[in-house]
This record gives structure tokens, C-alpha cells and sequence, in this order.
């Protein structure tokens, strides 16, 4: 039998927390994030290259003797906890996570040092509304180029390298400039959308695209639930804080009882999205019970992350409402994040299965 994970953070996670935290405070502070979202350049870059070339972040999941760190999923999603909390701008989780994933699935060890690097930005030109296990769509791989539509790829945008399933079953490396990406209308002004188009593009064939599609968004679904885990800590932290400050009636709003009871259970909704996300980046770094802690994770996650931001913006009263305080990109993420890697009700679907507790 095996020994129980432990999932409380260790002094060297913690100290990770601390330097992530600390770097996104100085790059990406929240009047800095809400400039970005409203103009055409989303994407963050500057703190990309603080988080890649002064912590290695984007090579945490790569061996060393590819160029990166090789730490665990444990390490990685204490990383998207910090970059939840900020609502970061950055494609960590679409190029260090899943498209990483992808590669280490595959032969391409000179991309994965790229990407490790963070010379690269890499994407799985896979929707990000897919669940692990889901159909996915492909483009045509005629005469050794790739002909066809996808829509929905996350940080398209800002990738170097596309990672394309085609219907010939290969994953093929394409390099963005052969592509058109045309950026589509998205909830989550941080993590914008895009629509790829290949005409006559040539590919690299890298390996199988069904394992290593199934490894990608299996490690994104586990560890976007430490994003949403980041998501709903601030939403509450900043909440505690606000209700502190705010008077009426002559005493802080927090200290009236109905907000107090909302308080208390968003913080045991927290606490326990806590657990599960642990439990998600373990089994992912053990390789034990690893669809059923993902798929507990994710049908837990959605829920609790929306219902913390909406709290914040309702609590937040009138500036909650105002497109100056940044509530609103938590809440667009929080919602955003309730549909990629699969919906809370897809992950409860392919739950059902391995537990033995079949659906009505």
C-alpha cells in the first residue's frame, strides 16, 4: 500500500511562492495587468522574460538534460498559484505545462530546451475548452503540409511554435510565421483566444498526437485548478481586506453578521479547493490515481472560483462594478477557467467510471 501524499507546501515550495510572488509584484501589478487588457497586446512579456530568464520557470517541468529544472507538477502549480492571484498575463500554463506536456510525450528534446529556455513560446493548437479523453479536431496532413481550421487555441497570439494534431494520428511542430492566427472575441481579456489557419504550412512530425494530446491536457486540467485555487485566494483575501476598511454606520462593514456567515463559507470552499488542487499537482508529480484526482480537482474547482469572485464584486459594492478595479478580470478568468481543460460536469462525467458511482 502506498503512503499518503503529503500535501502541505514544503520550505522549498514556500520559498518559490515567496520569489513569484515578490517578481509579479514589481512586473505585474494590477494597474499594470488592466492597462494590458484593454489594449491589443494582452500579453505581459516583460514579465514573461523576468519569469523565464531570472527564476528558469518555463523549463520547471523539463529534465536538466534538456535545459530545464526538473522539478515536479507540486512545484509548477505552486507557480499558478501565484500567477492566479495576479491574474497574470503570461502563457505559463499553455507553453511551461501543456504544451511541455506534449513535448515530453514526444522525441523533440532541441524544442524542449527552447521552450525551457523560454527562447520559444510554445502552444497545443488544441481548444482549450477540451476536456482529457475528449475528441479534439485535426487538420489534413497532405503531401507533407498541414491544411485546416482551429479555433479556440489559448495564447496563440504570442506562440513561436504550434503543436498540431493532424488526421493522419502524427503531432506535427509547425512555426507560428506559416501560420494566419486571427485573435477571437474572449471572456478572458488575460488569456486571449485565437483562431489557427493552415494553408500548405510544412510540419515537423514529433510523435503520436493521441498519448501525448492526453498527457498535455490531463497535467493542464490538474494544474489549472492551482490557478483557480490562486483565483479564489485573492478574491477573498482582498475582500477580508476591503470589508475592513469600509465604514458604514460608523464601523467597519465587515464586522456585520450576514457578511461574516458569506465570509466563512467562501473560506471553507477555499480551504477545501486547497486540498483537492494539492492532491491534483501530487498524483500528477506520483503518477498515482491520477485521473481520479484531476478529475476531484475539476469537478470541484469551476464552482469555487467563480463563487469568490462574484463575491468580491458584489462586497466590493459600487468600485466591484467599475472597470478601474481589477475584481472584473478575476471574475472573466474565473469564469474563463470554468470551461477550459473540460467542464465541471465532463470531469464528474469521467469520474464516475473509475469510482464505481455511475450517473443516474
Amino acid at each position: 500500500m502506498s503512503a499518503q501524499p503529503d500535501l502541505l507546501y514544503s520550505e522549498e515550495e514556500e520559498a518559490l511562492r515567496a520569489a513569484v510572488r515578490d517578481l509579479l509584484a514589481d512586473h505585474c501589478d494590477a494597474p499594470g495587468v488592466l492597462a494590458r487588457a484593454e489594449s491589443d497586446s494582452p500579453h505581459d512579456r516583460a514579465a514573461w522574460k523576468a519569469l523565464t530568464d531570472g527564476m528558469g520557470l518555463a523549463g520547471l517541468l523539463v529534465p536538466e538534460e534538456h535545459g530545464g529544472q526538473g522539478a515536479t507538477h507540486r512545484e509548477a502549480a505552486v507557480v499558478l498559484e501565484e500567477l492566479g492571484r495576479a491574474v497574470a498575463p503570461v502563457p505559463f500554463l499553455t507553453s511551461a505545462v501543456v504544451a511541455t506536456e506534449a513535448l515530453l510525450a514526444c522525441d523533440a528534446p532541441d524544442l524542449l530546451a527552447d521552450l525551457a529556455s523560454g527562447r520559444r513560446i510554445g502552444t497545443l493548437a488544441v481548444a482549450l475548452s477540451v476536456a482529457p479523453g475528449a475528441a479534439y479536431k485535426v487538420v489534413r496532413h497532405e503531401d507533407g503540409t498541414l491544411h485546416g481550421e482551429l479555433t479556440g487555441i489559448a495564447d496563440a497570439a504570442v506562440a513561436d511554435v504550434l503543436l498540431v494534431p493532424a488526421d493522419d494520428g502524427g503531432l506535427y511542430a509547425v512555426d507560428a510565421s506559416a501560420a494566419t492566427v486571427t485573435p477571437q472575441v474572449s471572456l478572458d481579456l488575460t488569456r486571449p483566444l485565437a483562431t489557427v489557419t493552415l494553408d500548405g504550412a510544412p510540419g515537423r512530425l514529433l510523435g503520436d498526437a493521441e498519448p501525448a494530446v492526453h498527457r498535455a491536457l490531463r497535467a493542464g486540467a490538474g494544474l489549472l485548478a492551482s490557478e483557480q485555487l490562486g483565483l479564489a485566494d485573492w478574491s477573498l483575501a482582498e475582500t477580508v481586506r476591503y470589508l475592513k476598511e469600509r465604514k458604514q454606520f460608523n464601523r467597519p462593514v465587515g464586522g456585520f453578521q450576514a457578511l461574516k456567515h458569506r465570509l466563512a463559507q467562501l473560506w471553507l470552499e477555499v480551504v477545501n479547493l486547497r486540498a483537492a488542487a494539492r492532491n491534483a499537482a501530487d498524483a500528477l508529480t506520483t503518477g498515482e490515481d491520477t485521473q481520479v484526482a484531476v478529475a476531484v480537482a475539476q469537478s470541484y474547482a469551476a464552482s469555487v472560483a467563480v463563487h469568490a469572485a462574484e463575491e468580491a464584486l458584489q462586497l466590493h459594492a459600487g468600485i466591484g462594478m467599475t472597470w478601474e478595479h481589477p475584481v472584473h478580470l478575476y471574475l472573466k478568468r474565473a469564469k474563463a477557467d470554468s470551461l477550459a481543460y473540460g467542464t465541471a460536469g465532463a470531469h464528474r462525467t469521467a469520474l464516475a467510471g473509475p469510482v464505481d458511482l455511475q450517473a443516474p
